[in-house]
């Protein structure tokens, strides 16, 4: 098992910046990549960034340029800097850790923090 606390949410201005932290404990899994992802009301959880324990990243069209993804092995850390902040950032983000784990393909989730972009 794996364990995923989130924190860092809160409300900010469009244009603003916000950081947001995943402490992950627990298991070590095997091929593990950490990521974030979002759930606006109303509408599909999807992916926002995701880091590979290689170091490949990839991020979403609707981020890339505005938000880093980091990950500090050292203190189990992987957070999300997100610059440039638009309304339509407004989510649930939930940080995620998926790899193998005993031959399977596991996932773990965060409870989730809230990001709101409102003036």
């Amino acid at each position: 098992q794996v364990q995923l606390v989130e924190s860092g949410g809160g409300l900010v201005q469009p244009g603003g910046s916000l950081r947001l932290s995943c402490v992950a404990s627990g298991e070590v899994l095997s091929r593990n990549v950490m990521g974030w992802y979002r759930q606006a009301p109303g509408k599909q959880r999807v992916m926002v960034a995701t880091i590979s324990s290689g170091g490949t990243i990839n991020y979403d069209d609707a981020v890339n340029g505005r938000f880093t993804i980091s990950w500090d092995k050292e203190k189990n850390t992987v957070n999300l800097q997100m610059d440039s902040l638009k309304p339509e950032d407004t989510a649930v983000y939930y940080c995620t850790s998926r790899g193998r784990s005993n031959l399977q393909n596991v996932v773990f989730w965060g409870q989730g923090t809230q990001v709101t972009v409102s003036s």
